[in-house]
């Protein structure tokens, strides 16, 4: 690295966007990852496919049981 950096020319804000989403990586243990990535491949579809279903399933399950309680 350099001990100094010239920013006289730089722009402020250049590439900040308000509208911009960011995905947040999920990390999985590796035999968990396996597991799902097997299930996916036999579905014929991909591993993000089939965590957001199980995860949407729990959500309506968490959701129910506080509807409940």
């Amino acid at each position: 690295m350099e001990k100094e950096y010239d920013f006289s020319n730089g722009v402020r804000g250049k590439f900040y966007n308000k509208d911009a989403e960011f995905q947040l990586p999920i990390y999985l243990e590796p035999e968990i990852e396996s597991f799902f990535k097997n299930l996916a491949q036999k579905q014929k579809t991909n591993l993000n496919d089939i965590v957001n279903k199980l995860l949407l399933k729990d959500k309506e399950l968490l959701e129910m049981a506080n509807l409940k309680g």
